[in-house]
């Protein structure tokens, strides 16, 4: 299995550095990873290009929520698309439904067309389409290069079938690439089990802030409070260790 590919997601430039360090493939840099990930800053995307040998691929998604866009969005998204570009991205991540659930193919065409020639990843709005063997008929014709999928379930262990379903169906006219909560402890019997090529993982660690002084009575995040002394950044042994059980099977 040495041909299988990792992909980290990250949320800061000083976690796509240490996915590098850990012997990612690429990383795809997002912000916003409480909402699924949002496009992350101009000045992210930049220093992120300028430090990293790997592959950067960046999201293309102006909120969080459904995939359902309007036009205003839709505008933003190619405005996004425009910028990753002259930064010399390399790949970019899209996902957009209609109101039914199925995939809108001609935007979706438009973005690809327009994103040339950096790749293009269809994200997890494939999760939440109606009838996902339909969607990579759709989204091989238009040229899309990989899909991101769990399977249609929370976690890449719940969708087996429907990744090994998707795997079989897509053959080599597009990439499944699995995700879904993997980690040290499954990601060798999902690869085994799905026969999927390409992984998607965080291997996140928890990082205690440097601040001395702390005011525990105001909090920034809202109704959802996340921790203000303390943030997730990829770990460097993580990457590296889950990487070795999707290739090998083994530490």
């Amino acid at each position: 299995m040495s041909d299988i590919k990792v992909e980290i997601c990250v949320d800061s430039v000083e976690s796509a550095v240490a996915a590098q360090t850990g012997g990612a493939h690429r990383v795809e840099l997002c912000d916003n990873l409480m909402e699924g990930g949002t496009t992350p800053s101009f000045g992210s995307i930049e220093v992120a290009k300028k430090l990293l040998d790997i592959k950067l691929h960046v999201i293309i998604r102006p909120r969080g929520g459904d995939f359902l866009y309007s036009e205003t969005e839709f505008e933003i998204m190619k405005r996004d698309i425009e910028a990753a570009k002259k930064l010399g991205v390399d790949g970019i991540v899209i996902g957009l439904l209609d109101s039914d659930g199925n995939i809108d193919t001609q935007r979706t065409a438009e973005l690809v067309e327009l994103s040339r020639p950096m790749t293009v990843t269809f994200h997890r709005a494939f999760d939440v389409c109606r009838d996902p063997l339909k969607a990579i008929d759709e989204l091989a014709e238009i040229g899309v290069d990989r899909i991101l999928t769990s399977g249609q379930e929370a976690t890449a262990v719940e969708g087996l079938d429907m990744l090994a379903d998707c795997v079989r169906h897509a053959a080599s006219r597009i990439t499944i690439m699995a995700c879904g909560n993997l980690n040290e402890r499954n990601i060798n019997k999902v690869v085994a089990a799905t026969g999927v090529k390409e992984v998607h993982f965080t291997a996140f660690a928890d990082v205690a802030s440097g601040m001395r002084f702390r005011n525990e009575r105001v909090f920034m995040g809202g109704t959802l409070r996340p921790p203000e002394y303390s943030r997730s950044v990829t770990d460097a042994g993580r990457v590296a260790s889950i990487k070795s059980l999707a290739i090998d099977g083994n530490l």
